[in-house]
């Protein structure tokens, strides 16, 4: 069990993050820790915001483990664990919590990157680590302070977590006991408590050391993507009819009728055929034609040129070299602060790529291309 270092406080502390070892901790340790905070809720970022981090606050038995969990975890930048959600308007101390009385529950504070990881796979590996059907016990560890509990601080994030909750009802035959409740406040524990099974790597856990291996694996690294040139059989398969003819047969789509003719999110646009970053959103512009206009490409190298005497005029014609994909034609009528050039592209021979999804997608190598152009 923990060793509990008053007398008093074992009478009252249950299981209490219980282990077998022994630790030493000095008199200060045991008093209100001056660094404890109570948690200032961040205001949620608006649609011109970039997202880089954001919190998501879970209780699930002893802070230990489920800490040391987390940290395992790619695009969790942080952890820190604290009492939430009690019915104290100041820190309280380890000693108070233990009692029982004062509502709050062990939680950890985990801070991570949503361009990395969402918040549904965060809800995912958390429901592998408890018993979501054991009110105020996980492990050997019984009170009320071990029970279990997601606190969001963003209210858009509620529904998302209440489905994930309703997915997980159906695998068990028993009530799910989990709450799911708006983040009231957190206090930062003691600072023995914070990384503790770094600190001691030998500490009790009530988590399997075998799940500390799946959080490592869990969100691997994406691989860089790779492009190659599909064959005709493979193109008919996954492409759409209007696709496979302006790609294939070198058709062209309507006017103000496709799919990014208005599209200025951030981001690459690449071949519908190979995946091959071709554009790059800083380089498109409102032209008025109806079609995506783009100043030039990421590469020359990219596009192959040649001559279109199709319709009874003379075009220059835009092919992707890897995918020989038709993409459109380019004409000499650009802004000339852009270099007088105008690629005007069909949408269905693109694919358009969010800045946000390009690093899950294998495409992260391009993002400092956004970051030069800014």
């Amino acid at each position: 069990m923990k060793n509990y270092f008053f007398t008093l406080v074992a009478a009252f502390c249950v299981v209490g993050c219980q282990g077998t070892e022994t630790r030493k901790t000095s008199q200060a340790s045991l008093n209100p820790n001056e660094d404890n905070h109570q948690e200032q809720f961040m205001t949620h970022p608006t649609n011109n915001q970039e997202v880089t981090s954001t919190d998501i606050y879970f209780a699930g038995g002893c802070f230990w483990g489920t800490e040391h969990f987390f940290k395992q975890v790619r695009g969790v930048l942080h952890t820190e664990v604290g009492y939430a959600n009690g019915k104290k308007d100041k820190a309280p101390t380890y000693r108070e919590v233990c009692v029982g009385d004062t509502g709050f529950a062990e939680t950890v504070k985990v801070t991570y990157a949503p361009q990395d990881i969402d918040l549904a796979q965060l809800l995912d590996l958390y429901f592998q680590i408890i018993d979501p059907t054991s009110l105020n016990k996980q492990g050997n560890d019984k009170g009320t302070q071990y029970r279990t509990g997601i606190y969001y601080t963003h209210e858009a994030e509620k529904p998302l977590i209440e489905k994930a909750i309703a997915q997980l009802a159906t695998q068990y035959s028993q009530p799910i006991v989990v709450e799911v409740l708006p983040l009231h406040n957190f206090y930062k524990a003691e600072e023995y408590h914070q990384d503790y099974l770094d600190k001691n790597p030998n500490g009790y856990c009530h988590i399997s050391p075998q799940m500390f291996d799946l959080a490592r694996e869990a969100n691997p690294e994406p691989k860089p993507a790779t492009f190659k040139k599909p064959t005709k059989e493979a193109l008919k398969a996954t492409l759409t009819p209007e696709q496979y003819a302006v790609t294939q047969e070198s058709a062209t789509e309507r006017p103000f009728e496709n799919e990014y003719w208005n599209e200025f999110r951030e981001g690459i646009y690449v071949d519908i055929t190979t995946g091959e970053p071709l554009f790059i959103s800083t380089d498109k512009f409102e032209s008025g034609c109806g079609w995506p206009s783009f100043s030039k490409p990421i590469n020359n190298k990219l596009i192959a040129q040649k001559t279109d005497r199709s319709h009874q005029m003379v075009r220059t014609e835009v092919r992707s070299k890897l995918g020989n994909a038709h993409l459109g034609h380019v004409f000499n009528d650009g802004p000339e602060d852009k270099g007088g050039l105008r690629y005007c592209i069909n949408s269905a021979s693109l694919k358009f790529i969010p800045k946000a999804e390009m690093k899950k997608q294998g495409y992260g190598a391009y993002l400092e291309l956004l970051q030069k152009k800014k």
